[in-house]
């Protein structure tokens, strides 16, 4: 004996905590910045949402949004992108607050940035990779001031090995079946096999004005037309009711032997 003590040793299995996904994810529906835009810009985005609803209003399976967070990868909200306005066919038309790829089962088939000189670099870097990354069928982006594009109207086609520029004249969208034309600082939409334009709304509420205006005056014309006939039959009426009398007088007077 020494006078030490065996100490005994005990070892312990030490394990990594266990990894608990949290129970919620936010997926914020802003990212709480006020959104500065030209009114160019606004009136263009305002009209390519609501012409490209209104061109696929009776279709269910179409859905049209604009500036709309776009969440690409579950569990990871910062893996999203807020396109100016897109189309995607083949899932409901309701309203979202945002979109959630993994859960529609659908990315984005066609998508329109609306571009400037302060964006331009994420329009046509992460912005054109992450779309082209998830399969977006057709990309175009307008230059309405022309600060940089040159031409103002830029198309891209998915491909094998990525986006295509489509160079075909004039600009076409497959997707949407509509040609894509430039008027002046507007994008225009137009049905190719009729030529006409998908109107603004501010075109399509003077369009309906019209038609009302017009539809009064029609209204108009067939009450006076009705009110003329009205007023000729009661005119035949009498001169055929005078017509009887005078053959009546003229069967009397010969009658009394005095013609």
């Amino acid at each position: 004996m020494t006078g030490v003590k065996e100490v005994a040793t005990i070892e312990y299995e030490v394990r990594p905590p266990m990894f608990r996904p949290p129970l919620y994810i936010h997926y914020p529906e802003s990212d709480g910045k006020p959104m500065a835009e030209t009114d160019t810009h606004i009136k263009l985005l305002i009209y390519l949402r609501e012409a490209l609803a209104d061109y696929f209003r009776d279709d269910p399976s179409v859905y049209v949004a604009g500036n709309l967070f776009v969440y690409y990868q579950e569990g990871d909200p910062s893996q999203v992108v807020a396109p100016d306005v897109f189309v995607v066919k083949g899932v409901p038309k309701r309203d979202r607050r945002i979109y959630q790829v993994w859960k529609e089962e659908k990315e984005p088939d066609v998508v329109f940035e609306l571009t400037s000189r302060s964006t331009r670099r994420e329009d046509l870097g992460p912005k054109k990779g992450i779309y082209e990354m998830l399969g977006v069928e057709e990309y175009f982006l307008f230059d309405p001031f022309g600060e940089y594009l040159e031409p103002r109207l830029v198309g891209f086609r998915l491909a094998e090995w990525g986006y295509q520029r489509i160079e075909e004249e004039p600009l076409m969208s497959r997707v949407l079946g509509l040609e894509l034309r430039v008027e002046g600082e507007m994008l225009r939409l137009v049905e190719p096999a009729t030529g006409e334009k998908l109107l603004t709304p501010l075109e399509a509420q003077e369009a309906r004005r019209q038609a009302e205006m017009l539809a009064v005056a029609e209204a108009e014309a067939r009450r006076q037309a009705e009110m003329l006939a009205v007023a000729e039959a009661e005119a035949r009426r009498r001169a055929e009711a005078e017509v009887e009398r005078l053959r009546a007088e003229l069967a009397r007077l010969r009658g009394e032997g005095t013609w």
